[in-house]
């Protein structure tokens, strides 16, 4: 399941960035995706340095700081998704996205990017332009891309909330995840 071979070397740094999704929010953190990527891969050094609420906006101001001190060879970025529940327009949320990306790629660090879905009560004008946010980043940056992050999670394994995945649905979130680790280079 989780044998996937990706280029990452042992004693490399795997920074995730991200939000709620990421920071096993409502679950404890050591069943979350970030915390099993660890437990799967012990011979990196996972860093989980995602915060629940967190914006692209919010990520620029942290991201400097994440990457001198953790000096990560690895920067999956899972944000996008606060910004897009709140309605900011797309064209912000992918430049505050392409901002974030440039960072990890010129401290030399590969970049992972998760994608995400709105739920379609966002209207299908928002949610489309929201969600071919991912790609066109993923093309212009040369980024690998995990298309939606919860894909494949069943309704059951959401929280309460319809949002954020229950313990149960880590390991699915994770094997999406080491497919996208699989495609860095």
């Amino acid at each position: 399941m989780l044998s996937l071979s990706s280029c990452l070397a042992a004693g490399e740094t795997v920074l995730v960035f991200g939000d709620s999704l990421s920071a096993a929010h409502g679950i404890p953190r050591e069943r979350g995706w970030g915390a099993l990527l660890q437990q799967a891969r012990p011979e990196w050094r996972v860093v989980n340095a995602s915060i629940s609420g967190e914006t692209t906006t919010g990520g620029l101001r942290r991201l400097p700081d994440a990457l001198r001190q953790h000096r990560p060879d690895t920067v999956i970025l899972e944000l996008g998704a606060n910004d897009g529940l709140r309605g900011a327009a797309p064209a912000i949320i992918e430049a505050n996205l392409a901002r974030l990306i440039q960072q990890v790629q010129r401290s030399h660090a590969r970049v992972l990017l998760l994608g995400m879905r709105l739920p379609p009560n966002y209207g299908p004008q928002y949610t489309s332009a929201f969600r071919q946010l991912y790609p066109r980043l993923e093309q212009r940056y040369h980024v690998a891309l995990v298309p939606f992050m919860l894909e494949g999670v069943p309704p059951e394994q959401f929280q309460a909330d319809d949002l954020h995945p229950t313990a149960a649905a880590q390991v699915r979130i994770l094997e999406n995840v080491m497919r996208g680790l699989a495609g860095l280079h």
